[in-house]
């Protein structure tokens, strides 16, 4: 179980593991990154996109059914579901999961490993060493609303009214959505753990303005080959881009703007890249 010291200074079996991690943000393209490694060649990824096993232990109900095309799905999923009925983190077996990869390459997309508390990242960086670790980040103004959208979308929150401020804050004073909603502390508290040269951010930005460029980093960043096409999907195909979002006033977008002001400022400071044109935006 987690929390033994002597488990983390453990080695793992050889071969055994996912190769990295994605740790979100929600709603900053995870889907579209699990669709393109899964057509690549170079990888063999998980019949589920999300794993939540490090939040979750993998007791979460899934929307729709998982992939099942082999034996090496159907072993997998077998694994998934003795491993969930374990009543606490399992490091060794986690990544037996990943057995069926081969030689191939292998991680685990799941965007609540942003919410990971200290201890957990700890633990797991410090098992699996070798593994690499991914953040795609976004305007945390933009993110927001996209989450609230898919949330009221799929009925896991009630319709409200998003004209109103205080319906508005309700959502997003709601814990959970607070800790997914300030991408500079998700960096902060990863990179505490994961060596420089193995961890990466990415930007949604650059998935909205250059998605084959942003395919082609990543793939060199995970050690695949970049010039192999995907077997099944252009670099810019995302199957979640037609949901329909939620409308957003101006007098909302001002105010969510001021919420995150500081956080955009720290995002501009820390995160470099696309994220110094976020304060820009909203006129800060």
């Amino acid at each position: 179980m987690i929390g033994s010291p002597e488990e983390g200074k453990r080695s793992p079996i050889r071969g055994a593991g996912p190769d990295f991690l994605c740790i979100g943000a929600h709603k900053a393209g995870t889907t579209w990154l699990y669709q393109q490694l899964d057509s690549h060649p170079d990888f063999w990824m998980p019949p589920v996109k999300e794993l939540h096993y490090f939040d979750q232990l993998s007791r979460v109900q899934r929307t729709a059914q998982p992939r099942c095309r082999d034996e090496r799905d159907r072993r997998f999923l077998e694994r998934l579901e003795s491993l969930s009925a374990e009543p606490g983190i399992d490091l060794e077996n986690y990544g037996r999961l990943f057995k069926p990869k081969g030689s191939l390459l292998s991680g685990d997309i799941s965007p609540n490993y942003s919410t990971l508390t200290n201890k957990v990242i700890q633990q797991v960086v410090g098992y699996f060493r070798n593994l690499k670790v991914i953040f795609l980040a976004r305007d945390p103004v933009e993110r927001l609303w996209s989450h609230l959208s898919m949330e009221v979308h799929y009925r896991q929150i009630e319709p409200f009214d998003v004209t109103n401020i205080d319906e508005v804050n309700r959502n997003l004073l709601r814990r959970g959505m607070l800790l997914r909603s300030y991408p500079s502390a998700v960096v902060a508290r990863w990179k505490r753990y994961v060596v420089p040269e193995q961890f990466r951010v990415y930007f949604f930005d650059d998935l909205q303005k250059n998605p084959a460029e942003l395919r082609r980093s990543i793939l060199r960043f995970l050690g695949a080959d970049p010039d192999k096409p995907g077997s099944r999907l252009s670099a810019d195909y995302n199957s979640w881009t037609s949901m329909e979002k939620l409308p957003l006033t101006n007098k909302v977008r001002s105010h969510l703007a001021r919420f995150f002001k500081k956080e955009l400022k720290t995002c501009a400071a820390r995160l470099g890249g696309p994220a110094r044109d976020w304060p820009a935006r909203y006129g800060f």
